[in-house]
């Protein structure tokens, strides 16, 4: 059975690969969630590439769709888009890798990239799964400067109205959005107290430590309590890569060949 870090590793040096090759951006953002999704795939979800089509898999929203490089990768990785070439076909005129993540391929809940839309889409998929009487866990994965949109707060408020205790909202906290930092465009504290007064559970945890993810992931999907849950990971933009962590410049810029091997050199080493 793979590491869990192990996976996170791999999943930042497809997404190394795919930035510099393509000349894409959200490099940072891919990196921040990488450990997240290891986690995920690696021991929480109950689904596989033999299982993407069965309803009682769960599921996960992935709303910070414009990180489309780390999901890719983390399917890729699970086996997912057997027979399709993910790195030469990415971001490729009628290739369904597009630049910001795409429901027609295998794993995809909900193609995503406006922002705001994904933890709605996710509270409609927990009712049901309610109503229907299904065991299954919806989990969704959420940007922070995303919790700009008022539609996230209309979506919470759902969740706890309607009791969705089989919804999971994992918030990628690692505090820069686009154009600056997240407390200096539109602060987000106390983010915990926000998601508790709308009568969530909330955690908040080291979004890179796979150990603490994988306990309160797994704590979290087996809860059924009559309350929605949120983890805040508080996580590092550009996680792995010295010169990138915490830099501005990583959410839009593509990596250069001379960055390309200095980052590469710093993962691998891990």
């Amino acid at each position: 059975m793979t590491n869990l870090s192990t996976y996170a590793k791999q999943v930042r040096l497809r997404v190394l690969e795919l930035c510099s090759l393509k000349r894409t951006s959200h490099i940072g953002g891919a990196f921040s969630v990488a450990d997240i999704l290891a986690v995920l795939y690696g021991r929480v979800l109950n689904v596989s590439a033999d299982t993407v089509d069965n309803p009682n898999r769960d599921r996960l929203f992935y709303s910070k769709g414009h990180a489309c490089t780390a999901l890719y990768a983390m399917l890729e990785l699970k086996g997912f888009f057997a027979g399709k070439d993910l790195l030469n076909e990415f971001t490729e005129n009628g290739s369904y890798f597009t630049s910001h993540i795409n429901h027609n391929l295998p794993g995809v809940e909900l193609s995503t990239g406006s922002l705001g839309h994904a933890l709605g889409v996710a509270c409609g998929s927990a009712l049901a799964g309610k109503r229907l009487k299904r065991a299954h866990s919806v989990f969704a994965i959420l940007s922070d400067g995303e919790l700009d949109e008022g539609s996230n707060w209309e979506a919470i408020m759902f969740a706890a109205h309607n009791h969705l205790d089989n919804l999971v909202a994992i918030i990628d906290y690692n505090k820069i959005q686009s154009f600056g930092r997240v407390s200096d465009v539109m602060n987000l504290e106390p983010l915990g107290d926000k998601f508790r007064a709308f009568n969530w559970e909330v955690e908040e945890v080291d979004g890179h430590s796979t150990t603490d993810l994988l306990e309160l992931l797994s704590r979290f999907k087996a809860s059924r309590d009559g309350k929605p849950k949120c983890v805040i990971a508080h996580t590092v933009k550009g996680k792995g890569v010295g010169f990138m962590e915490n830099d501005l410049a990583w959410h839009y810029r593509s990596p250069s060949a001379a960055d390309v091997e200095k980052a590469r050199e710093e993962l691998e080493s891990v």
